[in-house]
């Protein structure tokens, strides 16, 4: 209960701390009445979340005080402990979590999995698919969607929702992130063969509904990274775009597909700053980990298929050809010498962020699903 009320910002109004606040003679009336609604809302988010706990002995006891500090009072005077909710077990009421926002986790002796078929079920009848038509790749080889491609749609409003849900869907399924970030680039004015791309990615999700993440519960927990670009990939502005992902051990946690905001004149430029981008996650994640009570003592390896890159970061002296890049060079370049990263380069056959760039042959793009760690199991 205290992660929650201070996860939330309101422990300092339950502890009383933060009291009601008292008009004063030099203040304006506003200004007072301000504090006084900004006080009563966050005592009110209290009390609501008293009164409304799927915990029967929380609902009984507390639901009719009016006061977040009453409340406080009365539990610290009838358990005197360190930690309130260890004697209430709030979290213990709860069960294993199953479903969240469309997210399904089931678990067994291998660990956990994570996947919204459901979530995909109701998006094919969303869709009206009826038919049983499945593909093997979410795109077809060496698609390519401009926005003057065919003929436009009369009516955007279910193109946008389609591909609405299919973004949230990318957040178990990576194997459509590719595809998902192509048919996302024309929902301004989306065309005809915009819309047959899109249903063609609906018709891969129907063959796959129950792919999955999976967590091993008997993996390392050594975090590595993958970063790559796909350089003047776009085929309107020539923009590169970054792709990297984050492996926990076996266990995938972290992907991005984004465009860069401008254009590379060198491969090497789109992928040092790729990687440049992929040293900010890897911030954030060592972060996250360290508040989980996980930390790294050796660097996080970053595989790069890009040689010059790799070479650039280990470089000192700046040149003529590195200069537009110069922010990026420091970056990596900082946290390279604080033995923070590790660059080492990697072939583009076993390139995993690849499949976040590009359409694959069948075989191909299986072989990058497998580096994935991806599941299709039924749920129990």
């Amino acid at each position: 209960m205290r992660s929650f009320l201070k996860g939330h910002r309101l422990w300092r109004y339950v502890t009383g701390e933060i009291q009601a606040p008292v008009h004063s003679k030099d203040e304006e009336d506003t200004k007072f009445a301000d504090r006084l609604k900004d006080w009563d809302c966050k005592n009110h988010q209290i009390i609501t979340w008293f009164r409304h706990s799927t915990v029967p002995s929380i609902h009984q006891q507390f639901g009719r005080y009016e006061n977040a500090k009453d409340v406080w009072d009365l539990l610290s005077r009838h358990y005197a402990t360190a930690s309130l909710s260890h004697e209430y077990q709030l979290w213990g009421h709860l069960g294993h979590l199953s479903y969240f926002l469309g997210l399904e986790v089931f678990s067994d002796s291998t660990g956990y999995y994570l996947s919204q078929a459901k979530y995909a079920s109701d998006l094919l009848s969303r869709a009206g698919l009826t038919d049983t038509k499945v593909v093997s790749t979410p795109l077809e080889m060496n698609a390519r969607l401009t926005p003057l491609d065919g003929t436009p749609l009369s009516d955007a409003t279910l193109y946008r929702q389609l591909v609405g849900s299919l973004v949230y869907l990318t957040v178990t399924r990576p194997d459509i992130a590719h595809a998902v970030y192509l048919v996302s680039q024309f929902l301004s004015a989306p065309h005809f063969t915009h819309y047959a791309a899109m249903i063609y990615v609906l018709h891969y999700i129907k063959g796959t509904i129950f792919h999955e993440l999976h967590f091993s519960a008997h993996s390392t927990l050594d975090l590595c990274a993958y970063s790559d670009a796909d350089w003047a990939g776009d085929p309107i502005d020539r923009r590169s775009t970054t792709r990297f992902c984050f492996f926990l051990g076996d266990s995938l946690i972290s992907w991005r597909s984004k465009k860069q905001h401008i254009v590379s004149r060198s491969s090497t430029k789109a992928e040092y700053r790729a990687l440049a981008d992929t040293t900010s996650e890897l911030l954030a994640l060592c972060w996250l980990l360290e508040d989980m009570g996980l930390t790294h003592s050796s660097p996080t390896v970053i595989h790069c298929d890009n040689r010059s890159a790799i070479q650039i970061a280990h470089n000192d002296v700046f040149h003529e050809r590195t200069k537009h890049i110069e922010i990026d060079c420091h970056l990596v370049r900082h946290h390279l010498s604080a033995s923070i990263l590790h660059l080492l380069p990697v072939s583009s056959s076993d390139q995993t962020a690849d499949i976040f760039t590009k359409t694959f042959s069948l075989g191909r793009f299986r072989d990058l699903v497998s580096k994935l760690k991806m599941a299709s199991v039924r749920p129990p």
